[in-house]
């Protein structure tokens, strides 16, 4: 039997990887065609030359993978089909892929200043941890370290007037994994929350086979009434970031929001994304602190205020709610890494997290400033609202006017997004990734970009969705 399908060289690697490889080919090819006998291990041996156990080896790790099979007192065959593989026809060329316009400008949402990183401290916290061998050779509290719990109770009720007990609180990897806890805690069927909400939200609440509800903002935040007429007993807000011309949900409506729970036995959801980093006035506070604690399950996290890499959510739950969850615990299991939780928790109780949110919060608040004043020269009939929370300026379009715009930016080197939202579109402006001294350029690139679509951005109504 000729074995031309085989071509063995020591220098190569293992024999009977090199062995498994060839005959794997042949199989594959159609040299050694289904139904087919192979020899066996001890005439191989003999005509290659090389040890049984070299053979058996190829063998083996063939049978595993369906290819032969053995047959008492018959010997191997193989079992696997040729599959005959696609290729492009003769002499056709596919096209090179388009190469992107290089970035000069990153005027997105999902950069932080990297300049103001606290990476020195964070990374020596870090290394402290890595030398607790007794902390990092055990599995992590499914609710949440208690170190850091602990410094998250203090932490939100110092920042944030959030009254919450180490034992209420759960810490997981983003608020995704929190929203889908929630959802099996409460067992409800329906939610209700903006019409221009948070589709990360929207994706969990739909994965977890709830109905939802949207509301209409009235000038003032999500409607009361459509609330109530919703029937939904459970609702998702942002207070901090609002949506239409404000930036924030004013204190009457969120007394409102209070009464509908209370008088329904309604539940809150809390996103208080970032609530704690507004620059140009003092942050309102947090629902829950208002709440005593009863009505509202309050999410928090660290994503823009340390680094995006550092995937720590938290959330503080009514003590109904956190009674389930400790009879449950035992069957979760922590998504959040426990090295960069107990680094957290040093950073926090250390009081440098808010020192540092004291730096962030002046510089976002020229940066801020800059942008707002340079996109308001530049296009004075544009209608921008600042979200200081969210950290970006945006304004209210047709969808296919931003589309274009985006592309036209793009040209220009200037890298932004906008939102679908009911039916419009929302231009999304960031400035924390962008420098200070590039903010004025980034916004005269725009200019230029944009000048073809002067009409369409001068007729722009006043009406800002986010």
């Amino acid at each position: 039997m000729a074995y031309d399908y085989i071509d063995l060289h020591p220098g190569r690697g293992p024999l009977y990887e090199q062995l498994y490889e060839a005959l794997k080919q042949a199989v594959e090819s159609g040299r050694l065609p289904k139904g087919s006998r192979i020899p066996s291990i001890r005439k191989l041996s003999e005509d290659l030359g090389i040890s049984r156990t070299t053979i058996e080896s190829a063998y083996q790790q063939l049978a595993i993978e369906g290819y032969i099979k053995s047959e008492p007192q018959r010997g191997y065959f193989v079992i696997f089909g040729s599959r005959p593989l696609s290729r492009p026809s003769p002499g056709r060329r596919l096209p090179p892929p388009a190469l992107p316009s290089p970035i000069r400008f990153d005027l997105g949402t999902d950069r932080i200043d990297a300049s103001h990183a606290d990476l020195k401290l964070w990374k020596r916290h870090i290394r402290e941890v890595l030398t607790r061998q007794d902390l990092l050779t055990s599995y992590g509290d499914p609710q949440g370290e208690p170190a850091l719990r602990e410094a998250l109770s203090a932490y939100a009720y110092r920042l944030r007037g959030v009254s919450a007990g180490p034992d209420t609180i759960v810490v997981a990897a983003g608020t995704q994994t929190l929203l889908s806890i929630v959802c099996g805690l409460t067992g409800e069927k329906r939610v209700a929350l903006e019409e221009q909400g948070f589709r990360q939200a929207e994706q969990v609440f739909s994965d977890c086979r709830m109905e939802i509800s949207f509301l209409p903002n009235d000038g003032a935040g999500p409607s009361i009434s459509h609330l109530k007429a919703s029937g939904a007993r459970l609702i998702y807000v942002n207070p901090s970031h609002a949506s239409g011309t404000i930036s924030a949900i004013p204190m009457s409506r969120r007394y409102e929001l209070l009464e509908w729970a209370r008088e329904t036995g309604g539940l809150i959801i809390e996103d208080d994304y970032n609530g704690e980093l507004r620059y140009n006035a003092r942050p309102i506070p947090a629902l829950q602190g208002m709440g005593d604690n009863q009505p509202v399950v309050y999410l928090g996290s660290f994503s823009k205020l340390l680094l995006p890499s550092v995937r720590i959510s938290y959330m503080a739950l009514p003590q109904n709610l956190a009674s389930i969850y400790r009879e449950r615990s035992s069957n979760y299991n922590q998504t959040a890494s426990k090295t960069e939780q107990l680094a957290l928790a040093s950073y926090i109780g250390s009081g440098q997290m808010e020192r540092h949110l004291r730096r962030l919060r002046k510089l976002y608040g020229e940066k801020s400033q800059i942008m707002l004043k340079a996109l308001r020269g530049a296009f004075p009939h544009i209608p921008f609202i600042l979200q200081e929370t969210a950290l970006y300026c945006s304004f209210s379009l047709p969808e296919p006017l931003a589309e274009a715009l985006v592309k036209a930016a793009s040209v220009e080197g200037v890298r932004l997004r906008f939102r679908r939202e009911g039916g419009r579109a929302v231009m999304v402006i960031g400035f924390a990734g962008v420098d200070p001294e590039n903010i004025l350029p980034s916004v005269e690139a725009l200019k230029k970009a944009w000048e073809p679509f002067q009409e369409e951005l001068d007729a722009l109504d006043s009406k800002i969705l986010r």
